[in-house]
């Protein structure tokens, strides 16, 4: 399974709404109408907050290496 993740507005489309697929996307996966695909939703807002959780864990002081001869 080939995942491209990528940002879309929801639009109104009829008494539905929809999403947008970019063009790069349908031409790198190959897509053609009538295809079927999975979509997963993640609100931009806990998009922000799963990347701000990487690094360094909030309250711990950060790494300090004891020998700074190393990588």
């Amino acid at each position: 399974m080939i995942y491209n993740l990528f940002t879309a507005k929801i639009r109104r489309i009829g008494t539905s709404f929809g999403i947008i697929i970019p063009k790069k996307v349908i031409k790198e996966q190959k897509l053609r109408e009538g295809d079927g695909v999975q979509v997963s939703i993640l609100k931009k807002k806990n998009i922000d907050d799963v990347f701000t959780g990487f690094g360094v864990a909030r309250g711990a002081k950060p790494f300090k290496r004891d020998r700074t001869d190393r990588y």
